[in-house]
């Protein structure tokens, strides 16, 4: 398997000066366009993580859910 040389220093698929990409594409005019910096990939997993928060706290306001809250109310009564 051929080793692609990456000048990239800041490129998330850099790995000991070598790129570590499964595929890269190459465009002769603009360079690398699977170089991703470091900085946006930290980025898009933060944007990533808010999404599924949102998607949990959207499961929070499931009706089924409430059920679940109300059985937890009734035992507390029983006492």
């Amino acid at each position: 398997m051929p080793r692609i040389r990456c000048r990239y220093e800041d490129c998330v698929f850099l790995e000991e000066g070598y790129c570590g990409a499964a595929a890269i594409e190459l465009e002769p005019d603009t360079g690398c366009l699977t170089y991703t910096r470091v900085d946006d990939a930290e980025a898009k997993e933060d944007e990533e993580w808010d999404e599924e928060e949102a998607e949990e706290l959207d499961e929070e306001d499931d009706p089924d859910a409430d059920e679940e809250e109300d059985d937890w109310d009734d035992d507390d009564d029983e006492y």
